[in-house]
C-alpha cells in the first residue's frame, strides 16, 4: 500500500519555531488511511460511555422488530403502546448482546411529525442514543457551544430507578439522545412494558453471535463532512480518528471521503461520509442514499463479533442477504497477504466462501461484511465486523465492496454516468 501525503481536507501541519523541540505529530499517515493521536478537550466532567440505543422510525413496528428478530438473531426486550398507556406512539425493543434497536411507529393518523419524516425518508435512524455521566452537564456545555437542544434534560422513573434525558439535534433530522442511566433496572426506560409475545420459532434458530455496536456511520450531501466533524469537535467534544480522502477510495466510477469521528475514551466511533467526484452516483459513496433518504442519515450500523465465520453462518442460514465480491478478490488477496507481516489465522477458504472481506496493516487485521438493504429504499444496510488488533475500517476493501455496491446499483437502474451538465442511466 503507497503511503499518500495528501491531507484530508481540514487537516493542518503544524510548523516548529526555527530551534525548538518538534511537538509530537497531531496525526499520521498509515497506508490508506489518516490516524489522529490528538484526543483534544477532555470534558471536565460528564463523559460518553458507548452507544445506547438506536431508533428506527418506520412504517410498521411490529414487523419491522420481527425481521430483525427472525434474520438477525435479536430477542425481543420490551414493548411500549396503548397496552402500556401511550395512546401516540408504538416501540418494539430488540436485542442482542449490548445491542438495542427501538422501532417505533405512529398509532393514530394525526402524528404529523413521524409521517412525514417517513414519506420524506421511509423506515431510518430516527436516533443515535448514547449512555453518559452527567447529561445535565454535557447538554449545559452543548448548548454553551452552539448546539440545538431539541429537547431539555427530562427525568423518567418507576420502581426499578430513574433514567436522565435530553435530545440534541445532529446532522440532517437526525437525533441524539443522551441517557443518564442511575443505577436504573428495568427492562430499557420506565414507561417500557415485557414485550405481549415471544416468536417460539425464534428459540429453534441458530445464535447471530453479534456483541455491540462497533460504529454508526452517517451519509452527508455534497462538501458537508467537515462541517458535521466539526459540530462534534465543537459541541461534544469528539475528536478526529480516522480518515479516507477521495484519492484512496476509489473507482473508475465511484469516490468517497470519510473522517472518523470518536469520543475522548474512544469507545463511540462515528464515521462521517460524503461523495467525492465520480462518473457515477454510489451507495456506499453517499448519493444514492443521500438522493433516496432525502437528506443526510444513518447509511449503515456495524456490529461487533468474536466469531465471525459462525455469525455469518447463522445469519446466512437465517435468510439475510449479504452483498457478494467476486472471487478474484480473494486470488488477488492471497497474492497481497504473501507479502505481508499479518497472519490471518482463519481459513482464507473459508472466508471466500462466506464472502466475508479482509483488510489488514502490519499491526493485525479485520473482517468484514456488508448486508444489502434492509428496507425498499436503497438507504440503511448493516455490517458485521471483527477486529483482530486493527483499528481501521476496511480502507482496503472500499474498492471492492464500491464495485458489488455498483453491481446491484445497475439491477436497480441506479448507476448513473454524471457529466458536469448531463447526467444518463446506462
Amino acid at each position: 500500500m503507497a503511503h499518500s501525503g495528501e491531507l484530508l481536507s481540514g487537516d493542518q501541519p503544524v510548523e516548529t519555531p526555527m530551534g525548538a523541540t518538534p511537538a509530537p505529530p497531531l496525526f499520521k499517515k498509515e497506508g490508506k488511511m489518516t490516524t489522529y493521536t490528538d484526543k483534544g478537550e477532555k470534558h471536565e466532567q460528564g463523559k460518553f460511555l458507548c452507544f445506547d440505543h438506536l431508533t428506527f422510525w418506520v412504517g410498521n413496528a411490529k414487523q419491522a422488530a420481527s425481521y430483525y428478530c427472525n434474520k438477525l438473531g435479536f430477542e425481543p426486550v420490551a414493548y411500549q403502546g396503548l397496552e402500556t398507556g401511550n395512546r401516540d406512539v408504538v416501540s418494539h425493543v430488540v436485542k442482542q448482546g449490548k445491542i438495542m434497536y427501538v422501532f417505533s411507529s405512529a398509532l393514530n393518523p394525526g402524528n404529523k411529525e413521524m409521517g412525514e419524516h417517513l414519506i420524506k425518508h421511509g423506515d431510518g435512524v430516527k436516533d443515535v442514543a448514547f449512555t453518559v455521566e452527567d447529561c445535565d452537564y454535557l447538554v449545559q456545555k452543548a448548548r454553551g457551544r452552539g448546539a440545538f437542544i431539541v429537547r431539555e434534560p427530562y427525568t423518567l422513573e418507576d420502581k426499578h430507578g430513574k433514567v436522565t434525558l435530553a435530545v440534541l439535534q445532529t446532522y440532517g433530522d437526525t437525533t441524539h439522545t443522551l441517557v443518564e442511566r442511575t443505577s436504573y433496572s428495568g427492562l430499557f426506560l420506565p414507561g417500557f412494558k415485557p414485550p405481549l409475545h415471544k416468536d417460539p420459532l425464534l428459540a429453534k434458530l441458530p445464535s447471530g453471535k453479534l456483541n455491540f455496536i462497533d460504529h454508526v456511520v452517517g451519509n452527508q450531501g455534497d462538501d458537508e463532512m467537515v462541517p458535521v466533524v466539526e459540530w462534534y469537535q465543537r459541541n461534544l467534544l469528539f475528536h478526529r480518528f480516522w480518515s479516507v480522502d477521495d484519492k484512496q477510495l476509489q473507482t473508475e466510477f465511484s469516490a468517497l471521503r470519510s473522517i472518523v469521528v470518536a469520543n475522548y475514551e474512544e469507545t463511540v466511533k462515528m464515521p462521517i461520509n460524503e461523495p467525492a467526484t465520480g462518473k457515477r452516483k454510489s451507495q456506499i459513496q453517499a448519493s444514492e442514499y443521500v438522493e433516496y433518504y432525502g437528506g443526510a442519515g444513518v447509511q449503515h450500523i456495524a456490529m461487533n463479533t468474536s466469531d465471525i465465520i459462525t455469525a455469518i453462518r447463522n445469519l446466512k442460514e437465517r435468510g439475510m442477504e449479504f452483498m457478494c465480491v467476486p472471487d478474484t478478490y480473494y486470488d488477488q488477496l492471497r497474492e497481497n497477504l504473501k507479502h505481508s507481516k499479518v497472519q490471518i489465522t482463519e481459513d482464507l477458504d473459508v472466508l471466500q466462501d462466506l464472502k466475508i472481506l479482509v483488510d489488514y496493516d502490519d499491526n493485525g487485521y479485520l473482517l468484514q461484511i456488508f448486508t444489502k438493504p434492509v428496507q425498499d429504499r436503497p438507504t440503511v444496510f448493516l455490517e458485521v465486523i471483527q477486529r483482530h488488533n486493527h483499528k481501521g475500517f476496511g480502507a482496503g476493501n472500499f474498492k471492492s465492496l464500491f464495485e458489488a455496491i455498483e453491481a446491484d446499483q445497475n439491477a436497480r437502474g441506479n448507476l448513473t454516468i454524471l457529466t458536469p451538465n448531463v447526467s444518463k442511466s446506462i
